[in-house]
Parts: C-alpha cells; structure tokens; sequence
C-alpha cells in the first residue's frame, strides 16, 4: 500500500473516531454524486466545536435514549458493544409465563442430584421427583407391543426377525406405508398421516357408542399441548376491554396461564370447590364469567376432565351443565381429556364431551364448538417423551378450519414416531392376534397399579394431622392441602417466597422429595397444597408418603 494511500485511511479513521456514534451517511435516499457508485457513501461529520449541532445534541442523550445499545469497556481496554437481546428488550409477554412442573424446586433437585453424585453429603441417599407425570422416568414399563411396532417402523430391516410377532409386523408395514418413501424419517402431511386420522376417528366412534366421527375433524399434534396452544392462538384477538378471556380452572394445569401469558389473553380464573372433592359448580361459572365481561372478552371454557392437579372425575350431569352453559354464553369449550383412562374409584366413569353433547340433541349438537385433546403421554401409556397426540373439532366455521390448517403447516408437520404410537393406541391389537393377551395383561397390570396407588396416596395423607387430601377419582395426582403454621408462613413471607414454595423447598433439602407447591397451580387465597405424582412404584410411594408424613410433623413441630 503506498504511503499516500496509508495516510488517507489514517486521516479517515481519526474522523470516524471523533464522530463517536454520530456518523451519518450522505445519500441514505439513494441520492448519489454525478458519477458516484450508488453503494459508496460519503461521510459527513457535525462540526466538533458547534454546541449548537444536532450530533452534539444527540451525542449528550444516553445510549439506551437513543434506542442504541449500549457500550463497554472490557479488559483489555477496547470498547463492546451490549446485546441487542437483553431481559429488557426482550418480548414482555414471555418475562410474564411461568411453569411451576419444571420451576426453582426442579432446578435444585437437578442440582442436589448432581452434588450426591459428587460425593458430597446430605441426608438422604436419593433425590426422588414426585413433581411431574413422566411415568417412564418413575419406573412405569412400556407396551411391549408398542414399542416392538415403533422399532420395526425404526428399522424395518427388523421385519425379517422371526422374534417379533406377525401382528407387530403387520401394523409396522401398514404405518410405514403411509410414510413418504416408506419411511418414518419423513414429512407427514401438516394434519397427519391419513390413515392415522382414520384410526383416530373409528377409536372415537367406538369410545362414544357410535358417534359419527369425521377423520377431517382430526388433527395430530406434538402432544395434547400442541393442540391447546394452537387453539387458544386462534380464539385471542381484540384489545382492552375487548381483548379475549379464556376461563381456566383452579388450580389449573400450568400450561393454561403460561399460554394466556404468551398471548397475551385474559385469565379468567373459577375455583374448583376443594370440599366437594373438587368438583365444578355453575355457579361459580357464572360469577367468573359475570365478573369478566367488565374487563375483558370471555370467549372460551377450559375443562380438564380427569382433573390436573386435583384428579377429580366429572359426572355426566355435570357435563351436560357445562355444555348448555357454554351454549348459553357464547364460549368456544376446549376439553382436555388426555388422562381419560385414569379412572380409578368407584362410581366414577369418564364421559368425553364429545358423546355428551351429541347426546344432548341438534339444539348443542349442531351449534356448540368444541375442541377436544387426547396424548400418547399418559393413561396406561406414559409415552411422554414421543410426542404424540390428537384434537378433535367440532362445529368450527369452515373458514376459520382453512386458517387452522394454515398455522398447522408453519410447523410442517407433528413427529411421525409420535403419530405412529398414537395410531397403535388407538388400534391396539384385536382379540384372536397374537399379541393381544400381553396387550392386555399389560394394560390391565399399569391401570390397576395406578388405581392402589391413588388409594394408597390418599390414606396415608389423611393419617398426617395438618394434611387433607380428597380422594384421587382420577388421572396422576394428589393434590393435598397442608396447613402451615403462621411463623413459617411469616418467615416464608421474610424471604419473599410463597408459604407453600418455602415448605417444598425445606421438604426438598431435607429429605430428597422433589413436590410442587400448590401455588404453581392457583388455590383460594389463605389455603396451601402441594402436587404429588402416584406414579413411583408402591414401594418407593411407600417410603415417600412416609417421608412426607415424618417432615410435616417436624415443620408443625418447628414452627409452632
């Protein structure tokens, strides 16, 4: 480089440092000089010794007024730039979701088990997560059917294996059939396999005594959740007092308020009445609802049937209120009913929406809107990790169908292994296949273990004074209130923590028992719970329901 080019860099680059970060280009119009390249840009600089200059103006307002990030310097003495990406510049509706399944108390157990592997002590040998239904991770075992089909789907080279039963094999080459080349490693249509959505329908019919299912009201999602999302991001629209109100239950399952939060909808809250083992009262519908439409829009009626957290089981009279209720005010019903074969105690029979309200006759059966959510993550199942689930609708106009099926499609596709599992669970093997009797005996083993379980939870919760828990008619979970002394709660309130939060976590330090506090899910004001998974196996439930039981009599004990 010659010296005379050298020098007219160095006389260019003491320009751009005296011009700080108040450089402007000449032509940001597109003008250019006679003869110029439109892409090179000429310099201009404020004069430095005008106080009068708008760069002098400019240059006197902060960095971050001026909507640039801001500078700092680091060791060795050069200055950088902020990220663009802050927690204050980031989205303000996702600052606002919580999800307390997998909150603080997860992420110190996570922490505790890594410091036992460390060697390092603590009062107990193991950490055990009683805070989420992953029934795989406490120990439930598969379907072996289910899982001998996904392998062949996996690999199919497996289907010369005389070690898999002919069934197995056929349903294999019938999913893999359906799958472009053959294969389960590509694109499914955005709605799902074809054949899958067929399967899905004849399951509903059979489930609902021959209802009428349409396979283009099936849609397969990425869990039961993906369906949820999708839905309520359809029905949120308006703003101020015209902004959508979704009415959830509490306690409710996290998802629900972290989606809200998100989307930036109203959460209409109604109580579930805790001394008539949770069940949902019209009345307090009809308050909810009432009170809303001062603040907001309500448009659509959340129902988890059986219930997450409280495990309660809805009767088909209650049902049949809730549909004309949702008929009377004008609100799209979302029923969630992925745990529709936890069913446990006696008199209690799950009901799905869907066969209740074309039972009730043309009048809700050709106007109400109904969205309904199944998953391969739990009944007997517990497959959470695939991915797998269903919705049906039910009365959505047309047009609003083609804009569903739009979204869908931005995400290409749900996971094919996950829509596999769920066409085998809606089409298990059939009596006179060789693979029936296991399917069975399997089946059968899973629910009836659950169902001593959920017995079990509830009796030895009720001999602990301070500690009351309804019965678990249904799905994963116990949902017991605690009664927690005033000093704990004062203490709790000393470091800024729920009272319930504090006691979780005292429970997590000192006995390895991983629980979620009650106010991760919502509960009446002055009341206290936490959730409990009855997925362990009885022996390990054992030990934990005796721990619970030992702790809660120290804490009364230490606090009172």
């Amino acid at each position: 480089m010659s010296a005379a080019r050298m020098q007219v860099l160095s006389s260019r680059n003491v320009r751009l440092l005296s011009c700080g970060r108040n450089e402007v280009f000449a032509g940001r119009s597109g003008a250019q000089r006679p003869g110029g390249d439109p892409r090179t840009r000429s310099l201009t600089c404020p004069p430095l010794s005008s106080s009068s200059s708008p760069g002098r103006a400019l240059s006197s307002l902060s960095a971050t007024r001026r909507g640039l990030p801001k500078e700092k310097m680091s060791e060795n003495g050069i200055m950088s730039r902020a990220k663009v990406l802050t927690i204050d510049t980031m989205n303000p509706t996702v600052k606002k979701v919580e999800y307390a399944v997998r909150g603080p108390i997860v992420q110190r157990a996570v922490e505790l088990e890594r410091e036992l592997s460390e060697g390092m002590k603590k009062p107990f040998a193991e950490v055990i997560k009683a805070n989420i239904g992953d029934a795989h991770a406490m120990g439930q075992q598969p379907i072996t059917f289910f899982r001998q089909v996904l392998a062949l789907c996996s690999y199919p080279e497996l289907l010369s294996d005389s070690t898999f039963p002919e069934d197995a094999k056929s349903r294999a080459c019938r999913i893999l059939q359906s799958c472009g080349g053959n294969s389960m490693g590509s694109y499914s249509a955005s709605q799902g396999i074809d054949s899958v959505r067929q399967d899905v329908a004849r399951y509903i019919e059979r489930r609902d005594g021959g209802v009428a299912c349409d396979p283009d009201n099936i849609y397969l999602t990425t869990g039961a959740s993906d369906g949820i999302v999708t839905m309520l991001k359809l029905l949120v629209c308006g703003e101020g007092t015209t902004r959508t109100g979704v009415m959830i239950p509490i306690p409710q399952y996290p998802l629900y308020s972290a989606a809200l939060a998100e989307l930036g909808a109203v959460q209409i809250n109604y109580f579930l009445n805790e001394e008539k083992c949770w069940s949902l009262d019209i009345t307090e519908l009809q308050r909810a609802v009432n009170e809303a439409r001062q603040y907001c829009n309500p448009r659509a009626l959340c129902i988890i049937n059986p219930g997450n957290p409280t495990g309660q089981v809805q009767s088909r009279q209650c049902i049949e209120d809730v549909i004309r209720f949702a008929a009377k005010e004008r609100l799209f019903l979302m029923a969630d009913e992925v745990y529709q074969d936890n069913v446990y105690a006696e008199g209690c029979q799950f009901h799905s929406f869907k066969k209740v309200l074309f039972e009730m006759g043309p009048e809700y059966a050709e106007t109400v809107e109904l969205a309904s959510f199944h998953s391969t993550s739990k009944c007997y199942m517990g497959e959470c990790g695939f991915r797998g689930g269903y919705m049906e609708i039910i009365n959505m106009d047309d047009e609003v169908k083609d804009q569903l099926t739009k979204l869908l499609s931005v995400r290409l596709c749900p996971p094919v292994p996950g829509q596999a599992l769920m066409d085998l669970v809606v089409n298990p093997p059939q009596p006179g296949e060789p693979s029936y009797g296991s399917f069975i005996k399997e089946r059968t083993a899973t629910l009836s273990a659950l169902a001593e379980k959920a017995k079990l939870t509830e009796q030895v919760l009720n001999t602990v004074q301070g500690i009351s828990c309804n019965p678990v008619q249904g799905a994963m979970y116990s949902f017991p209130r605690i009664t927690i002394p005033e000093k704990a709660v004062k203490e709790a309130t000393e470091k800024g923590q729920q009272p319930d939060m504090f006691y979780c976590m005292k429970m997590l330090e000192e006995t390895g028992i991983c629980l979620v506090p009650g106010s991760g899910f919502g509960q009446k004001d002055g009341t206290y719970h936490f959730r409990m998974t009855i997925l362990p196996p009885t022996d390990k439930l054992k030990i934990l329901l005796n721990k619970v039981k030992e702790f809660h009599q120290r804490f009364t004990q230490q606090y009172s």
